[in-house]
């Protein structure tokens, strides 16, 4: 797995042993199994974004803070230039990039994610609250609630985050769409 990944799970295990919590207790209050907060903090495996969500949601931090380790500062405003946002890339398939990274107990969660074309069946997570998804470039398929829906640049979905979705690149070309997650 990726240093960024490793970096992510070092930051939840010390998060709960911060907050002196069982992996058992972690997971009841994150919507997992302890089994599965235990391999996201071992760093061996990808993080799922709506667990990283969950866990902010829950203790009262900053996602950003989750994935950088930086703690944000701003309170009037954060720019973020084309391409510095905070980069995570999860898998070889999905990157994720933060567009409000600095700015401190931001009411969404704002990413540029970008889906590489791959062969592998769609990966579906759920998470708490709703998400806006903006196609800029290429196509892509969004699976969600078990309803597969062909998105094209400049359309756009909002949907209920809880209800299993994915998302695959479409045509063999790479997909870059803005999801703002509140």
């Amino acid at each position: 797995m990726n240093e960024a990944i490793k970096q992510i799970a070092e930051r939840l295990k010390g998060l709960r042993e911060s907050l002196d919590l069982t992996p058992e207790v972690m997971g009841e209050r994150c919507s997992r199994r302890a089994e599965d907060v235990l391999l996201y903090e071992s760093g061996v495996i990808d993080i799922p974004m709506s667990y990283l969500f969950e866990v902010a949601q829950q203790f009262n931090i900053d996602t950003s803070t989750l994935i950088s380790g930086d703690e944000p500062r701003m309170t009037a405003y954060f720019l973020t230039r084309k391409g510095q946002g905070v980069a995570i890339e999860r898998t070889k398939a999905y990157k994720y990039q933060a567009l409000a990274g600095g700015y401190k107990r931001p009411k969404a969660e704002p990413f540029e994610v970008t889906v590489e074309p791959n062969d592998n069946p769609i990966h579906l997570n759920r998470h708490q609250g709703e998400e806006f998804n903006f196609v800029l470039e290429g196509r892509m398929l969004l699976q969600i609630n078990g309803k597969d829906l062909i998105l094209n640049p400049g359309d756009s979905i909002y949907f209920d985050s809880d209800f299993p979705h994915g998302m695959k690149a479409l045509d063999n070309q790479t997909v870059k769409f803005l999801a703002i997650i509140l």
